[in-house]
């Protein structure tokens, strides 16, 4: 009787809970062995004896392990007929499998860890041939793989090497024994899309696969070789002098030099030579006052390392102390104020596998931005990041590989009724708790977590940058943490411990919190039973339009000390570049345009950049929250400036003025004196200059500070910083024609009234109570409207809050009939008045808002229209979206890029689009576009955008050259036109109406509704945007509560 077979024949790795690792080296820093001194201080790996593996390879996919083909490890097997395949990169992106799949918090595969499934796990085997370079002969070689999701093992010349999972951690494997050094070599890889380690690397990304990082054959010396180093800098007491400590671990024996060179690389300051036999050596170095590293001044001396004068490592040291003192964080003594940004790696066309410039690019437009702090959100970031984080000058909280947020989810569904019904944060804690058991406090993977924590600490403590570690995100909070913190501090005692779960600052050194509201983290800084910060990793959730009220966060920073700041989510918008396979036009994906099922949508779109990462509006603003100096105060003589940087003073900055009358710049500017050596948290004064000549209206000094020479990341003359403060108060008379003594002629049909000026017809529905047409010199200005509207696509932090309030209350179904029109001559014939009861409500729901309209001509040709609004009604949403009207001109006056004229002027806050709550990064002043759709954000997802508050006018011009301009009048003003003074205003104008944008999912079909027309609006009021998609609602002092209004439009 034949033998009985089973499948799988033995239990795979990639399942098995024990094994996390087969045959890798020791996690190490990350550093490259040189042949010379010289060489080493150019830090060019091609100069190094590392060999980089990346490039074309050969790619085969299967639906699962068992499915791949056989024997591919083999150097004879043949993969002529395979794929070419770039490395790295991630398969899905490729076209292979499935494709991306999107989820934030629900595991995407049956939740029955360690298990996952055997017949639905993509996986990728990978082929390569090489040969040993001649520099390399002689080495013992080494094969590393910088990043590889999730899991792989690895066969060199038909031989098994080993095996590894922790997507985002290296693995290296000696080689030496099983290489060919004088002929062609095969390496074989097999890549398997899911692990037991899935579980607890959940992150809120896209999930895909692929040797993703690049892959090097490395040569270290065979008998005596570097291989570890390790590197902390310990200042006096008085953060003045400083001792190197270095510790470095050998194999063999021989003469260990230490050598320390100054920032230029032409002087040796320090140094040190030993005898040494295995092991670790420990070497202290005493360095008198060396130039300390912060985030604002990356100075950098340069070590290097050396082995009997044959092997050489070098790598940058940054002079600073991090320690948790007088209950704060601080940097050499001072405390520091976190103003960061949570940065996913992701590029729209590779995933994960994000080329250097790309990534430069990030950090160059972190710096041009003001963001002094990256999180390396939720894993360690490519080993090359933080090379350009120490150069360029960054706080780093760099964090482990470890999230489990789904579990929450299963234990969340199980909660009993009674449990559900408690308040919220109660029902979080006991839902958490449970949550804990699977993996956070399980001890069976206590040693998967220590893994995760141990390749983060000894891959990155050489960088000065990093001055946190962080042990993951969204985990829970259970022994195994406690683990992973214990070994951390038992490593490396230079570094505070950050994990936000650990709610009460239990284990880790700071307290640390997401999207509280402002109230929260006043109260947190008021109690003083909390004996240690409070660092947000999380806040101002930047998805869509948004985030609002940043200024408000900042300013609690910097008023209360142990709140120290936080990281913006996120970065970036995790599109990818794809087509509709209809049309084949290009748009951004996001969760579930791959058919990716479970998947959370668009929430993966939720940066401050745009997918393509170029800046959206939310940067822009947080730009300006976060700029190091601010005006904080002024008279009409002196404007008090503080010093929002943590070491800098503000000798490199050139503070430039210009003075504005009516928002146009005037002759008056010039360069304002700034006292040297203001320092960090003090403030200057600066003098306003007196005015040379009297303002004709409204004066505003624009303040801006610029660099006085460049950095290697900011060219000399960048802005980081503005101020405008009024030079005057008191209204402004609406700007108007003279007004006339011509009478206007009235033209009256059974349905229609005709109002005729010298300059402008009217045409009016009394029927409908509606204007019809507005011809000015024979130019028509109307195709439709004006008509009174409350309504606004929501934004995607409207959404889940104030947005589901206007969806449930129909608002967005709510439009206005006409109850009653009168009209009748007034004066001596030169205005002409028709008064309209409209009742604007929704179909179903009984509430409504009661309207009385006054429109009042006058024979100059200027109209006015007046809005009365009384809500009433049971049911009444909370807030109205915006008050205000809405019409749509002809083509004519849409502009474009051939324009010789801007189709659009106004005087208000610009160039960008503005909230009341997201408004500060606009400068007041006149700003013009040569087309309407210059003015539309075309955000990855439609929504609400391109508004723009604060305005004083706003002009249309026409094709033909005919004007018209928009102003609000003060609702307290009198009826008499010489008497109204402006009021401020928003205006919004594009091709989009507000329905095609609500129903739209993606840019491109937004597109296809646009329409030729120019959509206008004209609002006395907007609600503000807040952070709702994942934090608080719009404040109330930027909400728009539902309330009685008056306000008064005036076109001329």
């Amino acid at each position: 009787m034949p033998p009985s077979k089973a499948h799988p024949a033995s239990q795979p790795d990639w399942n098995n809970l024990s094994v996390l690792h087969k045959n890798t080296l020791p996690p190490r820093a990350n550093f490259h062995n040189y042949s010379s001194t010289q060489n080493a201080l150019t830090y060019d790996i091609t100069k190094s004896n590392t060999h980089s593996l990346s490039g074309t390879w050969k790619f085969s996919h299967a639906a699962n392990p068992f499915e791949a083909a056989e024997g591919f490890e083999s150097p004879s097997f043949d993969t002529a007929k395979w794929d070419n395949v770039t490395v790295p990169s991630m398969w899905q992106l490729d076209g292979y499998g499935k494709g991306p799949h999107y989820t934030n918090v629900n595991f995407p595969i049956p939740v029955d860890p360690p298990n996952v499934p055997f017949d639905e796990n993509e996986t990728g085997s990978y082929v390569r041939k090489f040969t040993v370079p001649e520099t390399l002969k002689d080495s013992q070689l080494r094969l590393r793989f910088e990043g590889v999701d999730s899991a792989f093992h690895v066969w060199v010349n038909g031989k098994e090497v080993g095996y590894h999972q922790g997507s985002r951690n290296p693995s290296e494997f000696d080689i030496t024994s099983v290489v060919d050094k004088n002929g062609e070599n095969t390496v074989a890889v097999r890549v398997y899309q899911y692990c037991d380690g899935t579980y607890i690397e959940d992150q809120d990304q896209w999930r895909m696969s692929g040797i993703y990082r690049d892959v090097y054959l490395t040569g270290f010396p065979v008998d005596s070789r570097l291989e570890d180093l390790f590197v902390q800098t310990k200042l006096d007491s008085q953060y003045i002098n400083a001792d190197l400590k270095i510790r470095v671990d050998v194999t063999g024996s021989g003469t260990l030099r230490v050598d320390l060179f100054d920032p230029s690389k032409r002087k040796v300051i320090a140094t040190e030579t030993k005898t040494i036999s295995g092991g670790p050596t420990e070497i202290s170095l005493g360095i008198e006052n060396p130039l300390k590293w912060t985030a604002e001044t990356p100075t950098l001396y340069h070590l290097v390392v050396s082995l009997n004068d044959t092997t050489f490592v070098s790598h940058r040291v940054g002079f600073r102390q991090v320690e948790m003192k007088d209950g704060l964080l601080k940097v050499n003594g001072q405390r520091i104020v976190i103003k960061g940004a949570n940065r996913h790696e992701h590029h729209p066309k590779y995933g994960r596998a994000v080329p250097y410039e790309f990534m430069k690019q990030d950090l160059i437009l972190m710096k041009t931005h003001n963001i002094n702090a990256i999180r390396t959100c939720h894993q360690p970031s490519d080993v090359r990041l933080y090379d350009l984080a120490d150069e360029l000058g960054f706080w780093v909280m760099d964090e482990a590989d470890l999230e489990c947020h789904g579990f929450e989810s299963i234990c969340d569904a199980a909660l009993s009724p009674a449990d559900r019904a408690l308040p919220f944060r109660e029902r979080q804690l006991l839902t958490r708790a449970e949550a804990a058991k699977w993996t956070s406090d399980n001890p069976d993977w206590e040693n998967a977590y220590v893994d995760r924590a141990k390749q983060l600490v000894r891959r990155d403590q050489l960088h000065p940058s990093v001055i946190i570690w962080s042990l993951g995100n969204e985990a829970f909070f259970g022994k195994n943490h406690k683990s992973m913190y214990n070994w951390i501090k038992s490593y490396d005692d230079s570094r505070p411990v950050h994990y936000e779960a650990d709610i009460y600052a239990e284990t880790m050194d700071m307290y640390s919190m997401m999207y509280p509201p402002i109230e929260t983290i006043v109260d947190f800084a008021k109690d003083e039973s909390k004996a240690k910060p409070l660092v947000l990793c999380e806040f101002i959730h930047a998805m869509g339009n948004g985030p609002g009220n940043i200024k408000e966060y900042i300013d609690a920073f910097y008023e209360h000390p142990k709140l120290q700041g936080g990281f913006v989510w996120e970065w970036a918008n995790h599109g990818l570049l794809t087509k509709d396979k209809e049309t084949g036009e290009e748009f951004y994906a996001y969760g579930g345009d791959f058919g990716d099922v479970p998947n959370d949508s668009n929430f993966i779109m939720d940066g401050v950049l745009h997918s393509d990462h170029t800046p959206n509006p939310g940067l822009i603003e947080y730009k300006k929250g976060i700029e190091p100096v601010q005006v904080i105060s002024y008279t009409s003589q002196k404007a008090i400036v503080v010093n929002r940087y943590d070491f800098a003073t503000l000798d490199h900055l050139e503070c430039s003025y210009v003075i504005l009358d009516e928002g146009v710049p005037t002759s008056q500017a010039g360069i304002l004196e700034l006292s040297s050596g203001v320092g960090p948290g003090q403030t200057a004064e600066l003098t306003i200059p007196s005015l040379s000549a009297e303002l004709k209206g409204e004066g505003i000094l624009q303040l801006t500070f610029c660099q006085r020479s460049a950095t290697l990341s900011l060219d000399a003359g960048f802005e980081v910083a503005f101020a405008d403060v009024p030079l005057n108060s008191g209204s402004v008379p609406l700007n108007l024609q003279p007004t006339s003594s011509d009478k206007l002629v009235i033209t009256e049909t059974p349905t229609l009234l005709t109002i005729a000026s010298p300059s402008v017809k009217w045409t009016f529905s009394p029927i409908h109570g509606q204007l019809r047409s507005f011809e000015k010199n024979s130019t028509e200005f109307l195709a439709s409207g004006p008509d009174f509207t409350a309504y606004r696509a929501p934004t995607d932090n409207d959404a889940p809050q104030d947005g589901t309030d206007w969806k449930n209350r129909l608002l967005h179904l709510a439009k206005s009939r006409t109850r009653s029109c009168e009209w009748s001559a007034e004066g001596n014939g030169e205005t002409f008045v028709v008064k309209v009861q409209q009742r604007f409500s929704p179909p179903v729901l009984s509430w409504s808002i009661d309207l009385d309209l006054t429109y009042t001509f006058h024979s100059s040709g200027a109209l006015a229209i007046r809005v009365h609004g009384a809500p009433k009604g049971q049911n009444l949403p909370r807030t109205l979206p915006r008050i205000g009207l809405t019409m749509e001109l002809p083509r004519a006056w849409a502009g474009g890029k051939d324009s010789k004229a801007s189709a659009v002027t106004w005087y208000g806050r610009g160039p960008g689009e503005s909230y009341r709550d997201k408004k500060l990064s606009q400068r007041a002043g006149v700003h013009g576009v040569a087309a309407v759709a210059e003015l539309w954000t075309a955000y990855e997802y439609p929504q609400e955008g391109g508004n723009r508050t604060d305005t004083r006018w706003v002009a249309f011009t026409h094709a033909g050259g005919e004007s018209v301009t928009a102003q609000f009048a003060d609702g307290a003003q009198a009826d008499k036109e010489k008497e109204k003074t402006r009021a401020l205003f928003d205006f919004h104008a594009s091709h989009y109406r507000v329905a095609d944008v609500d129903a739209a999912r993606h840019p491109h079909e937004l597109r296809r509704q646009s329409t030729d027309n120019v959509v206008l609006r004209l609002d006395a009021a907007h609600h503000g945007l807040g952070s709702g998609s994942c934090g608080p609602r719009t404040r109330d002092e930027y909400a728009l509560v539902t309330g009685d209004f008056e306000f008064e439009v005036v076109l001329a």
